[in-house]
């Protein structure tokens, strides 16, 4: 009985020992990160790796999360001091520039490198082409947003007029768009992961086409920061760019069903397959991208998309735009 009480106390010292100096940083002394993203969806699973995996706290954050359910209410957290960084389209934050606002916030990593929404048809559609839609109505997106900016640029790339050759719904709430469609409003809608795949398991819909495999390489989501807190707050904004990185190189090497695993926390009501499933349709399509640069090219087609839908007043200048320093810094190291 004296030997096991002694190793029972050596174990009991050992795990003491572990929780105060095997895990890195003590929650007390990590630095608190407001985080805003603009929906929850697992077109952003880099980020949620690096939550899953503790990269976050690794580098010294505690990130906490909001979600906005639109790239506008991201931007007004960021704008009102609600949130240190957002997770939105970049469109959002060319209208701020475009207004010639102090303190502009500033793009400074890029997270996806498509559209991650996927067109959803009543029926299945085996041989869909995009002429398929002439005559047809369509539940878009906000006016203004990403979403239905890239659904008209797709149609007008494939010969068709939006508002003419096809009818779009853009007056119905982000986050209502699905039960619309399923109360038989459209006859196509456009959604996000794991909306789309939900509404294929339940037999409303199915999904017939990609608009980020039609409109090309653009980026859709960045995380954006204040000019003033970039500047004030390099460091933070230096680890926070090391966890992302570290996210995007994880998902980079690492197949479908491990990622699954991995952020299945953050997506309760799903399972590991219908996850494996959404992310190898990401990963097929070259969603995300695996370091945090954001490239120049694909910054003037998303403005090209933005001057075809008639939302852009002027051009801005990337160098304004984005701040390269940040993720170059960290992709060096």
């Amino acid at each position: 009985m004296k030997q096991k009480k002694t190793v029972a106390i050596g174990v009991s010292v050992l795990l003491l020992l572990g929780s105060l100096c095997g895990c890195g940083k003590t929650e007390a002394s990590l630095t608190p990160v407001r985080l805003n993203e603009v929906v929850h969806s697992v077109f952003y699973a880099p980020q949620y790796v690096a939550q899953e995996l503790g990269f976050f706290e690794e580098e010294g954050l505690d990130v906490t999360v909001d979600i906005g359910n639109g790239a506008d209410t991201s931007m007004v957290a960021l704008l009102s001091d609600s949130a240190d960084i957002a997770l939105l389209g970049t469109e959002a934050g060319i209208y701020v520039y475009n207004e010639g606002k102090e303190d502009c916030p500033k793009a400074f990593l890029q997270l996806t490198q498509r559209a991650g929404n996927f067109l959803i048809a009543r029926e299945e559609m085996p041989d869909f082409s995009w002429s398929d839609l002439k005559g047809a109505s369509v539940i878009g997106g906000r006016v203004g947003g990403m979403p239905e900016l890239v659904l008209e640029y797709v149609l007008k790339e494939n010969g068709l007029v939006p508002f003419e050759d096809v009818d779009i719904v853009n007056n119905i709430e982000f986050t209502s768009t699905a039960g619309a469609f399923a109360a038989d409003v459209g006859d196509y809608t456009v959604e996000f992961e794991p909306t789309a795949t939900a509404l294929e398991q339940e037999g409303v819909g199915h999904i017939v086409a990609s608009l980020g495999e039609a409109s090309g390489y653009i980026p859709y989501t960045v995380y954006m920061a204040n000019e003033s807190f970039l500047t004030e707050h390099a460091d933070v904004a230096e680890a926070f760019a090391r966890a992302i990185y570290r996210g995007q190189q994880w998902v980079a090497t690492h197949s479908a069903a491990e990622i699954a695993q991995v952020i299945l926390p953050q997506f309760p009501d799903s399972d590991e397959e219908t996850l494996t499933s959404i992310i190898e349709r990401y990963q097929a399509q070259d969603t995300w991208r695996s370091d945090p640069d954001f490239p120049e090219e694909g910054f003037e087609l998303l403005q090209d998309i933005m001057e075809a839908g008639g939302e852009l007043s002027k051009r801005v200048p990337y160098d304004d735009f984005v701040n390269t320093d940040i993720a170059k810094k960290v992709m060096s190291e």
